[in-house]
C-alpha cells in the first residue's frame, strides 16, 4: 500500500486587520494528504451528458465533522427547524393545505400568498441535516406534512392553497384566475420554485418520491399552460426563483422540458407588462449590465442565468451574467459579502452607493449571492467566485441567524445603535426559512470535480466521497477554520489513482479583498504561502487561483 505525503502551510492574512499599534495577526494553514484505496457513495442524480462544465458534489457525498459548522447545523436540527415547523403550525401554513384540500366559500384566507414556502423550505433543511443527523423520527413527521400537501395538489397539479383553498374568493394578491398575477404579486412560480428545491432535497437525502412527484406534477403543470404556442399564456415569475429549481430539476431528471421553462421564463423578461426595473425587467436579460431593483428576485434571476449559460452554453447568457457580477463586485458589494443598499424595495442601490447604518443586505439576498457566485464557479473554474462566496458565507449570511439558531435578522446593516435586535420570527417568514434550508446545505459547496481535477474550495472537517473519471476517492479534511488556519487533508480511499487536487488559494491571502479594486488593505503586511509534499517544499503557478497537485 502506496501513501503520498502532502504536507503544506498557508500564512495569510487576518481579515480583521491592525489594532492600534499592534501587527498583524498571521494565520497558519496546513495540510496532510495521504493515498490509499477504499470505498465510497455515489449521488442519486442521474447523470447528465450536458451538465455544468464543472461537476458539484451533492451533499449527500459529505458528511461534515467540523466544529465551526457543525456547531450551526447543530443549531439548525435542535432549534431553528423545530422552530420552523412549530411556526408552520402555528401561523396556520398547514392548515392552508388542508383547506385546499377541501375547498369552500367559507375558508379564510390569511397570510401571504407565499406561505406555502415556508413549509417547503423548512423540509428541504431538514432533508440535507439528515446526512449528518439520521432522524427517523422527523423523516417521519415530514412524511405526515407531506400527506397534507399531497392533498392540497389540484388534479392537474397545480398546487397554490391561497387560490385553491377558496376559488370564489382567493387571496387578494393572487388574481380571479390562475396566472392572472404571477408577473405581480401572486408567487404561483415562487412557490414552484421553491418546491422543486425542497422536492429535490428531500429525494436526494430519502430515496422517496412522495414530495419529488408533487413537484413533478406542479412543474409539468406550469410547462402545460405557460409558453409559446396555442392555448399557452406567455408568463414570466414575479419573483423570481423558479428558474434556476427548473434548471436543478432537468439535472435530476434529464428532462428537456424543464431546461426549457428555465430559459423562457428568462428569454421572454423584458417582453411581456412587466417591464420595471425593480423586478429586473427593464430590458431583456442578455441585454443588462447592471445589478438592480429588489435584491433578492435579483439574485435569483443572475442564479438562473448562470445555470442557463452553464447547462446551455449559450453566450448571450454568459456574457451577460459575466457583465453582472462584474458589476456587483466592482461597484454594489458591501465588505461583508452583503447586497442590497437601500430598504426602499429592498433593492439595490446606484453604482458605489455602500451606506453602513442605512444597508438593508437582506439574509436572502446573500444567500442568493452564494447561489450566484457558486454557479459562475461551476460555469468559469475561477477561484474568485468562491473569494466572493467565502467572504458572504462567513460575514453576510450567518450573521442573520444567532448561534443559537433561535433568532433571525431580516435586514444586516453594517452599523447600528442599538436599534437592530435579532427576532424570533416574522409575518414575511422568508429570512428564517431561507436560513433553515440553506445552513444545512453548506457540505454540498466545499468540493467539486471536473474530469481528474478535485476542487477543495472550502476549508472545514469533512469526510467525502467523489466519483474521479469514474473512480471513487475519498478524502477526509481536519480543520479549526476560520479560527485556526491548520488544515488536513487525508485521501482514505483512491481508485483513480492519477489525479489533481486543486487547493483554492483565498484572494485575501494573496492580499486581494475582493476580486476587483472595490476594497484595499491599508497595512503594508505582504501575505504569503507555502506548499510541501513529504516535508519538502514545492511550487506552483496558481491557475485561476488554485494551487494544483498532480497525483500519479
Amino acid at each position: 500500500m502506496s501513501f503520498l505525503h502532502l504536507y503544506y502551510t498557508i500564512e495569510i492574512l487576518n481579515q480583521y486587520g491592525k489594532h492600534k499599534n499592534k501587527p498583524m495577526k498571521k494565520l497558519i494553514i496546513s495540510a496532510l494528504l495521504l493515498g490509499i484505496t477504499g470505498g465510497g457513495i455515489y449521488a442519486r442524480e442521474k447523470v447528465i451528458s450536458h451538465g455544468y462544465p464543472i461537476t458539484p458534489v451533492p451533499f449527500t457525498s459529505v458528511k461534515l465533522t467540523d466544529s465551526f459548522w457543525g456547531q450551526r447545523l447543530q443549531a439548525s436540527r435542535e432549534v431553528t427547524i423545530p422552530l420552523a415547523f412549530s411556526k408552520c403550525e402555528e401561523t396556520g401554513r398547514y392548515k392552508n393545505f388542508e383547506m385546499a384540500a377541501y375547498p369552500s366559500d367559507s375558508n379564510k384566507v390569511t397570510g401571504y400568498s407565499f406561505d406555502d414556502t415556508d413549509v417547503y423550505k423548512t423540509i428541504e433543511g431538514a432533508s440535507y441535516l439528515f446526512q449528518t443527523y439520521p432522524d427517523k423520527r422527523l423523516k417521519k413527521y415530514i412524511d405526515s406534512v407531506l400527506v397534507i400537501v399531497a392533498g392540497a395538489q389540484e388534479p392537474d397539479g397545480y398546487l397554490y392553497t391561497s387560490r385553491t383553498m377558496n376559488p370564489a374568493h382567493p387571496h387578494q394578491w393572487a388574481g380571479s384566475r390562475r396566472w392572472e398575477k404571477v408577473e405581480e404579486l401572486s408567487h404561483e412560480f415562487y412557490n414552484l420554485g421553491h418546491m422543486i428545491e425542497g422536492a429535490i432535497a428531500h429525494y436526494q437525502a430519502t430515496g422517496q418520491r412522495n414530495f419529488f412527484d408533487i413537484a413533478i406534477r406542479y412543474a409539468d403543470c406550469v410547462c402545460r399552460e405557460i409558453g409559446e404556442g396555442p392555448g399557452k399564456l406567455v408568463r414570466v415569475p414575479g419573483h423570481q426563483i423558479a428558474e434556476m429549481a427548473l434548471a436543478k430539476l432537468y439535472l435530476v431528471t434529464g428532462e428537456q422540458r424543464y431546461l426549457d421553462m428555465a430559459k423562457f421564463f428568462l428569454d421572454k423578461r423584458g417582453y411581456t407588462s412587466r417591464r420595471d426595473a425593480y423586478s429586473q425587467a427593464h430590458k431583456p436579460v442578455v441585454e443588462q449590465d447592471e445589478a438592480v431593483g429588489h435584491a433578492v428576485r435579483a439574485a435569483y434571476m443572475y442564479a438562473g442565468m448562470a445555470d442557463v449559460a452553464a447547462l446551455t452554453g449559450d453566450t448571450a447568457y454568459v456574457h451577460a451574467i459575466d457583465r453582472i457580477w462584474e458589476n456587483i463586485v466592482s461597484k454594489k458589494l458591501y465588505i461583508t459579502g452583503g447586497i442590497g443598499a437601500t430598504s426602499n424595495g429592498e433593492a439595490f442601490g446606484k453604482n458605489y452607493e455602500l451606506p453602513n447604518m442605512s444597508a438593508y443586505c437582506e439574509t436572502c439576498a446573500a444567500i442568493g449571492n452564494v447561489y450566484v457566485n457558486y454557479r459562475l464557479f461551476l460555469l468559469h473554474g475561477d477561484a474568485k467566485y468562491y473569494d466572493v462566496l467565502e467572504r458572504t458565507l462567513y460575514n453576510g449570511l450567518i450573521s442573520g441567524v444567532s448561534l443559537d439558531g433561535g433568532k433571525f435578522f431580516y435586514p444586516n446593516p453594517l452599523e447600528s445603535m442599538g436599534q437592530h435586535q435579532r427576532q424570533p420570527w416574522f409575518g414575511c417568514a422568508c429570512c428564517p426559512s431561507n436560513i433553515c434550508r440553506f445552513i444545512p446545505s453548506v457540505p454540498g459547496y466545499i468540493y467539486a470535480v471536473k474530469d481528474k481535477d478535485v476542487y477543495v474550495n472550502l476549508f472545514m472537517s469533512n469526510d467525502v466521497t467523489l466519483n474521479v473519471g469514474g473512480k471513487k476517492v475519498s478524502l477526509s479534511q481536519t480543520t479549526s477554520y476560520p479560527w485556526n488556519g491548520d488544515i488536513q487533508l487525508r485521501i482514505t480511499h483512491n481508485s483513480a489513482k492519477d489525479f489533481t487536487l486543486k487547493i483554492r488559494i483565498p484572494g485575501w491571502v494573496r492580499n486581494q479583498v475582493v476580486p476587483s479594486n472595490l476594497y484595499a488593505y491599508t497595512d503594508e503586511f505582504d501575505p504569503s504561502y507555502r506548499v510541501m509534499v513529504n516535508g519538502e517544499e514545492v511550487h506552483a503557478d496558481l491557475q485561476d487561483g488554485y494551487f494544483s497537485i498532480n497525483r500519479q
